[in-house]
């Protein structure tokens, strides 16, 4: 068996494109899918999809940590997020089509489950990216948190740090606690709230805003820094007592060695489409088991990112929470076939061979690629410096 064609299905779905990737072999009706979504870089990304198409075709699609060593290293330039997202959306179809020439689910080729059901959280407002980003007053706050507990999630993650300059006076932190006391109010002590920094802070506000919320409760601070300077976030760490997680910016299992020997974090966030795949993400979840950290994914994107990281989170022993994005738009399972089922904040096991998924080409191509939303004019200092988003 060869991989015989690989190439890519864009879907925009208005928060952001999905980049679906398509390898297929040289046996009739033998194929798999992966997924590269990576937000305003959809054609860099879909370039690089091509780009490696001629190192993999001709070749056994059975062989896959062969094919991603040959990716990787025989591209000479190590990889970024661009080249390495193409990667892991390659590599994740190599897993689908394994498991579908074994007749087997992708969980029984990782090391079959150590878990009945796989916790979830969400956002916000599902895919409104001004629900996401932008709910900084209290009263939609909480009415958006409240539709995400009725709707079965035990777990919400929050985005509402405010965008920081180096330091910010005491009225800033205040309002910042104060909407966290509110919200905690209102779902109560048996919902997890998890506080995405989406690395806005510098080390001196992160443990401000930390300090100023731990009595309330937060599950996990997320990416309080940005993610270059693993040292930044380390001082947050040990300036804090609330859990910290990194990840999601991160690519490849030696951009995290920092992070663990350093003990700069308590969970990694890997993104399963742009980390390196199914088997590097196993990898750097083995690497956290023995610095005793939970892996938590990050997963805002796709379809098919969502069947990969359910395989993923069913396999791996030290998982902890998955995040999704499943009511982002109304037609998610129109464009995306699956088998997946959700009950009270969980997944449960697909059984299905392969992911479990399949792409309608039809439906996909009734929404073409499109320019996501940019921020390049909301997010500034009152000066009018650039801010990170």
């Amino acid at each position: 068996m060869k991989i015989s064609r690989i190439r890519t299905v864009v879907v925009n779905a208005e928060m952001r494109n999905w980049v679906f990737v398509r390898v297929e072999t040289d046996q009739a009706g033998l194929f798999g899918w992966g997924e590269a979504s990576l937000e305003w870089k959809t054609q860099a990304v879909v370039g690089a999809v091509e780009d490696f198409a001629p190192m993999v075709i001709g070749e056994d699609p059975l062989r896959i940590e062969h094919l991603y060593q040959k990716m990787y290293r025989q591209s000479f330039w190590r990889m970024g997020v661009i080249g390495m997202s193409a990667i892991s959306a390659i590599e994740q179809a190599l897993w689908d089509i394994k498991g579908k020439h074994l007749n087997v689910p992708v969980y029984e080729l990782l090391g079959g489950r150590v878990r009945d059901k796989v916790r979830m959280y969400t956002h916000l407002g599902g895919g409104n990216m001004k629900a996401v980003y932008e709910t900084f007053e209290p009263g939609p706050l909480i009415d958006l948190a409240r539709e995400v507990v009725e709707g079965g999630y035990s777990a919400v993650k929050v985005v509402f740090v405010p965008y920081s300059e180096p330091l910010e006076g005491v009225a800033t932190v205040k309002r910042f606690a104060a909407m966290f006391a509110k919200l905690r109010e209102a779902v109560g002590d048996e919902i997890d709230i998890m506080v995405d920094f989406h690395g806005r802070t510098y080390p001196a506000m992160a443990v401000r805003y930390i300090n100023a919320i731990e009595e309330y409760g937060p599950y996990f601070c997320e990416e309080p820094c940005p993610p270059e300077n693993m040292a930044a976030t380390l001082e947050v760490r040990q300036s804090t007592r609330v859990p910290i997680a990194v990840g999601e910016r991160l690519v490849g299992r030696a951009q995290f060695v920092p992070y663990f020997e350093n003990r700069a974090c308590h969970v990694i966030q890997p993104d399963l489409c742009h980390c390196g795949g199914l088997l590097e993400a196993k990898k750097i979840a083995a690497m956290a088991e023995v610095y005793q950290m939970g892996v938590a994914p990050h997963n805002p994107l796709g379809p098919v990112a969502n069947a990969a990281a359910l395989h993923f989170a069913l396999s791996t022993p030290n998982f902890l929470i998955q995040e999704d994005m499943l009511t982002d738009v109304p037609w998610r399972w129109d464009v995306v076939k699956s088998y997946l089922e959700t009950k009270e904040g969980y997944w449960l096991p697909c059984d299905r061979p392969g992911l479990g998924i399949e792409v309608d080409e039809a439906a996909a191509a009734r929404h073409p690629f499109k320019q996501e939303v940019m921020h390049s004019t909301t997010i500034r200092a009152k000066d009018g410096a650039i801010l990170d988003w």
